[in-house]
């Protein structure tokens, strides 16, 4: 069999029984499920923000509209609103153009979450973090740091003094000082930066902490509703604390607590395994 031959037989066997079985078996369910996943994930991107709001809202009044136009005969209004759903899309791009750039910045991050670049920022990061708990420690200069990760603050975020900043020690120290119109309440972290000051945070309502400060009540709280990692500068002692998955860990030094944000924050797929160590690794108050 020569070279043209067994090319002309496999150009033929491709063309007549592999792309047939591929467009009638394979890419139906492929297609269904990739779709079933672009709208998972918008879904749950959108879920928490005020975004999502807006589009029921739309499509609410779209669909009445459509009816009562239906129910009236009402041609031309019909043609209008025809055109209106095709133009949606393009208002949705409108709308929700903050959550978009966010959506694209994540999936930037995705894709580079294993890259030396990425990861050296995220340890900067953390030694900037690390730097200015352990200067306001020394000082007993009371802070709360909150660092948002899979599940979204934007809640939280929203009715907070909004920032756009990069994460560094001084700032963080002067946002927390004293005569510092933002030093109550918490700081927000979110994708490497501080976007918010001013947060206020839900109070947990175990019976155990009610007796203790507001800053921690509020740390165990959110950890308690979220996945976030809070961070705690006690006013009165100085001691570092930290909140997550609803347990707290209290006067921890600053090498375990450069230790837990390396382990939650560089390498988030082993976070589910490291959750099973946090049992026997956090203290209590």
């Amino acid at each position: 069999m020569t070279f043209t031959t067994l090319w002309e037989t496999l150009t033929t066997f491709w063309m007549n029984s592999v792309i047939p079985f591929w467009v009638t078996w394979i890419a139906p369910p492929l297609e269904f499920l990739l779709i079933l996943l672009i709208v998972y994930r918008l879904l749950y991107f959108f879920r928490r923000t005020r975004a999502i709001s807006v589009l029921w809202g739309f499509i609410v009044i779209l669909l009445g509209l459509g009816a009562v136009s239906n129910f009236l005969k009402l041609e031309v209004f019909q043609w209008i609103l025809q055109s209106l759903w095709q133009l949606l899309a393009l208002a949705m791009i409108v709308i929700f153009q903050p959550e978009l750039r966010r959506a694209f910045a994540q999936l930037g991050s995705f894709f580079s979450v294993f890259s030396h670049a990425h990861q050296q920022a995220q340890k900067e990061a953390i030694e900037e973090i690390v730097s200015a708990m352990t200067q306001m420690s020394i000082a007993r200069c009371g802070a709360l740091i909150v660092i948002e990760r899979r599940i979204g603050l934007a809640a939280i975020i929203n009715n907070a003094v909004q920032l756009d900043a990069k994460i560094n020690s001084l700032l963080l120290q002067s946002i927390f000082y004293p005569d510092s119109p933002l030093h109550d309440c918490a700081v927000i972290i979110q994708d490497g930066k501080i976007v918010a000051a001013h947060a206020v945070l839900p109070l947990t309502q175990e019976e155990f902490y009610l007796a203790h400060g507001t800053r921690h009540r509020a740390a165990l709280g959110i950890s308690e509703e979220t996945d976030a990692i809070a961070l705690v500068v006690s006013e009165e002692s100085g001691a570092v604390s930290y909140a997550y998955r609803g347990k707290m860990s209290h006067d921890v030094s600053e090498a375990k607590l450069t230790e837990f944000l390396k382990r939650k924050l560089l390498d988030p797929k082993s976070a589910s395994q490291l959750e099973k160590e946090e049992g026997h690794d956090h203290g209590s108050l």
